[in-house]
């Protein structure tokens, strides 16, 4: 359990020492400076569990600072000291929000009792927020929230097919959250105890994807130094969810198809079939029915695999649920990072409603992720963001009405390469997708550096 952190704010230093010693035989961790501007720039940039304060201090005083730091992190405790106690000062102290007031001189016994109470009634509060925030989620669709028509509709239709045996097909462009209606439908259904083992068909290299879904044995292959289970084996009982199922290669859903139909396999090398009995979750972005068309994708296969079908909507036709998401992912990130920012503005509000978010969801996420660990006060602000987003207005000048959305993507994602310079991990993670479909889109697009902001060639 991490040490309690306290923020001593005073000009003599005698007394920061001092009481920085006494704080620290207590088991605190302790940090000392001399007046309220440093402390003021401690507590924008770092979390701490109380401060103390001393009343008299040069060019700012301890009241000054309490009201400063109460704006700043309004749950933030703070403990007036002072020698010139008065009965206005102290009623002064605590109308500003001092959680106590002592008077110099006091003994070391003195302070670290209230201390002691006062760090421990933070301990409490932060753990029943934790606590209550835990329980929150487990009860939710995990990170699926919403109040649009198009939400409330995916909503219901897991509610409805989650009790069933049946094989989904999960369909909505990349960012979209497929992954996690997978996931809430295995939650829902009566294999939530059993694995669900997730299967990234368009991450894993096609020499590769018949060994992680089907296994192997020792010396199946060179390399193949020990018998290795698959994902499809790893799921028995549970959930296989296969993620964008469309770039799997003719001879593994050759495969694939085999598996669905007979319930049993093989590992690569052996000799035994093996019977598993698991649910199967497939999606992707692409469009089946015209892979078919082309001879690209086996139509047994999509028969099979298409039994229900859920539609997830792109965040550009669900605007109404951008707040909530934002909002969901600053609770969520000032969770996991301990920095208490809990409030977006206005202005960056209409800002996050005002784009067209081609990453979807995952690239809100990655946006209010950015937003937070830059900011250096408890409100997102425009700078916060990423900047991509400040500069929007930019791309939005060069956006025609007669533009298909195969032309205003490639305009974004050749803007985001290009602010990134080039730098593809960066790209992927702002626009919310992974590396190897952000391959793809740029040779879609014919994106090259020399000529990445010009027209579709």
């Amino acid at each position: 359990m991490p040490r309690s952190r306290i923020l001593v704010v005073d000009d003599e230093e005698i007394m920061r020492s001092s009481l920085s010693d006494w704080l620290i035989e207590d088991g605190y961790d302790v940090l000392a400076v001399e007046d309220g501007f440093h402390a003021l720039e401690r507590v924008k940039q770092e979390e701490w569990d109380l401060a103390v304060v001393d009343l008299k201090m040069p060019k700012m005083d301890g009241l000054e600072v309490l009201k400063k730091m109460n704006k700043i992190k309004p749950k933030l405790p703070v403990i007036i000291i002072t020698a010139y106690a008065t009965i206005d000062s102290a009623v002064m102290a605590i109308k500003e929000g001092a959680a106590d007031y002592i008077v110099k001189p006091f003994n070391p016994e003195e302070i670290s009792i209230v201390i002691a109470k006062l760090v421990e009634r933070q301990r409490l509060i932060k753990e029943n927020i934790r606590l209550r925030r835990a329980l929150a989620k487990r009860f939710k669709f995990q990170d699926l929230v919403g109040k649009s028509p198009e939400m409330l509709k995916v909503i219901e239709m897991i509610k409805t097919v989650a009790p069933t045996k049946s094989t989904v097909l999960i369909r909505g462009e990349s960012g979209t959250g497929k992954e996690l209606v997978a996931r809430a439908i295995h939650e829902l259904g009566p294999r939530k105890n059993f694995p669900f083992i997730a299967a990234a068909c368009g991450a894993i290299p096609e020499t590769l994807l018949e060994a992680e879904l089907f296994g192997y044995e020792k010396g199946a292959f060179t390399g193949a130094v020990s018998q290795h289970k698959g994902r499809i084996e790893m799921a028995d009982r549970g959930t296989l969810f296969l993620d964008e199922i469309g770039d799997i290669s003719p001879k593994t859903q050759v495969d694939l198809l085999r598996f669905i139909q007979e319930r049993e396999f093989q590992r690569i090398g052996g000799k035994t079939a093996i019977k598993v009995d698991v649910r199967i979750i497939a999606a992707t972005h692409k469009n089946i029915e015209e892979m078919i068309a082309k001879g690209e994708f086996r139509d047994d296969l999509y028969y099979r695999l298409n039994v229900i079908t859920i539609e997830i909507p792109s965040l550009r036709e669900r605007k109404e649920d951008i707040p909530i998401f934002a909002e969901h992912f600053l609770e969520k990130f000032s969770l996991d990072t301990g920095k208490t920012v809990d409030n977006i503005s206005d202005e960056v509000m209409k800002i996050l409603i005002g784009y067209n978010w081609p990453g979807n969801v995952r690239q809100l996420e990655n946006a209010i992720e950015h937003a937070l660990v830059v900011s250096q006060e408890p409100e997102i602000k425009v700078q916060d963001l990423p900047q991509y987003l400040i500069t929007q207005e930019d791309i939005r000048d060069e956006i025609k009405p007669t533009q298909s959305m195969s032309d205003m993507e490639r305009r974004h994602i050749a803007h985001v390469l290009k602010a990134h310079g080039w730098n593809i991990t960066k790209t992927a993670q702002v626009l919310g997708i992974n590396r190897i479909t952000l391959y793809k889109k740029i040779k879609k697009y014919n994106l090259k550096k020399d000529k990445d902001t010009g027209t579709r060639p």
